[in-house]
């Protein structure tokens, strides 16, 4: 089966009707989304919308619990609070319900899904995590392959049991290798921190063990012009270019 991973949409509703013109090309039979579908950009409102009609399951991701904690708020820097401030401003309360009950991960064709960190973080970085503990983790897991985003960047991290290799991501095809584990970072649909502007995504064929990412050009200048109007702080609207 051919999955589409999307993560960090982040209210960039152009870049992600471009993803899914690609996705009828690329042909994915499924998809999952790991997060962060609000925060930063203009419609977070539309973007939940698409994803709650299009029944793609969904994890929480960290700027989803700053939207419905209060308390949780005071995590992130001012300018991504400011952000958030006026995010909730601009979803409905439907939006708002359905994204309190997002949980921290999930399962799919026996690959793990989460935001952050496996099993279950919501906030923890990647690459914050020693080798010595994400080796644990992933020896304790009961998926061989999990699907990460948060970090905004592509990359996938290799273990033979004994060592973690961790290396960048590139563009088209990636084979798994059987017996090992791996942690996928899918990217950025909606804010990408890579170097490249372009909306990224993956397929992965679960049948064939392929991994293909993908790359997808969007009208940045009309996102942006949203974000500034909107009074979002103007570096949600520099990153993307």
């Amino acid at each position: 089966m051919k999955i589409a991973i999307l993560s960090d949409i982040h209210g960039n509703l152009e870049a992600l009707q471009e993803v899914l013109l690609d996705m009828e090309s690329s042909g994915p039979e499924a998809a999952v989304c790991l997060g962060d579908n609000v925060g930063y950009g203009p419609n977070p409102e539309e973007v939940v919308t698409i994803i709650r009609e299009r029944k793609i399951p969904c994890v929480m991701g960290n700027h989803e619990l700053g939207v419905v904690r209060e308390d949780f708020l005071t995590w992130f820097n001012p300018l991504a609070r400011q952000s958030l401030l006026i995010t909730r401003g601009l979803i409905s309360p439907e939006t708002m319900e359905y994204i309190r009950l997002l949980q921290p991960s999930l399962t799919y064709e026996n690959a793990l899904f989460v935001h952050g960190c496996p099993p279950d973080s919501i906030t923890r970085y990647i690459f914050n995590v020693p080798d010595t503990i994400l080796m644990k983790i992933l020896r304790q897991s009961d998926q061989p392959l999990c699907f990460v985003g948060h970090t905004h960047e592509l990359g996938i991290i290799t273990s033979d049991g004994t060592a973690i290799r961790r290396e960048g991501l590139p563009r088209g095809l990636t084979r798994l290798e059987p017996g090992l584990r791996y942690v996928v970072n899918v990217g950025s649909v909606g804010q990408p921190r890579d170097g490249n502007n372009n909306a990224k995504y993956v397929i992965w064929d679960s049948s064939e063990d392929v991994l293909d990412v993908r790359f997808v050009p969007y009208d940045i200048s009309a996102t942006a012009a949203k974000i500034e109007k909107l009074g979002f702080p103007g570096i949600n609207a520099r990153r993307l270019f």
